[in-house]
């Protein structure tokens, strides 16, 4: 079964697509990486869920390359929720890169979202630095709408790590916020509760974003923090 996955990965091999996201991907050894596009990842992640042929693949961790933990993780984003809930914790310790963990996208959590905020609390506690960046996605993907709640910022406010993919997500997170719940998130810049450099980069992904408005924008610019610079000797 792995043998006949890796050779399906690699008849999709596209090496002008491997070289571009290889670019991408400091943390990933340009080695494991295949070169397969997203869309025929999902469409085989379908395939081998429908088939139900995908059991012995879950189970076989480390996986030998990059895209092969991209269709884990394509996978186990089709499965039932409860199945759901303990595939991802097997997955997440194996995850070394953003673009593995944010491309992960449960559909089981509609309907579920009381009980799976209680998982994404303990991932945001953890010493793992992608998952702790999975919880912060999960909180954007899925609590920014009708299942937002103010603690939610708190919490994420509260992060304190020298990890650079954590704290590009909290920046994520809130400039999402930002357009999604205005009121509620513009006191965190306002008060300055949130780091420096997280303070400074949810600032300028929110100016880039289209979703905020012209005058938000012009008010968000006054709210950016200079930073001194050390002239050297």
């Amino acid at each position: 079964m792995i043998e006949r996955i890796q050779n399906k990965l690699f008849s999709l091999q596209d090496n002008g697509y491997k070289a571009f996201h290889a670019s991408l991907m400091p943390t990933v050894s340009k080695n494991t990486i295949i070169g397969v596009r997203v869309p025929f990842l999902r469409k085989y992640a379908k395939e081998l869920y429908k088939s139900g042929e995908y059991v012995d693949f879950l189970r076989n961790l480390p996986h030998r390359y990059y895209e092969e933990n991209n269709l884990h993780s394509f996978i186990i984003s089709l499965l039932p929720y409860q199945s759901f809930l303990v595939e991802i914790e097997r997955f997440l310790p194996y995850i070394d890169n953003w673009a593995t963990c944010d491309g992960l996208k449960p559909k089981c959590i509609k309907g579920n979202e009381q009980d799976f905020v209680n998982k994404i609390y303990e991932w945001l506690s953890s010493e793992r630095e992608y998952t702790v960046r999975f919880g912060i996605s999960m909180l954007l993907s899925y609590y920014l709408d009708e299942h937002f709640k103010e603690e939610y910022l708190e919490r994420v406010s509260s992060i304190r790590s020298e990890k650079y993919y954590i704290n590009m997500m909290i920046a994520w997170y809130f400039a999402t916020a930002l357009y999604k719940k205005y009121d509620a998130t513009i006191p965190y810049l306002l008060e300055r509760k949130l780091p420096i450099w997280i303070h400074n980069k949810t600032i300028q992904k929110a100016i880039e974003s289209y979703r905020i408005t012209p005058n938000q924008k012009i008010f968000l610019k006054t709210l950016k923090i200079k930073v001194a610079r050390v002239k050297e000797n």
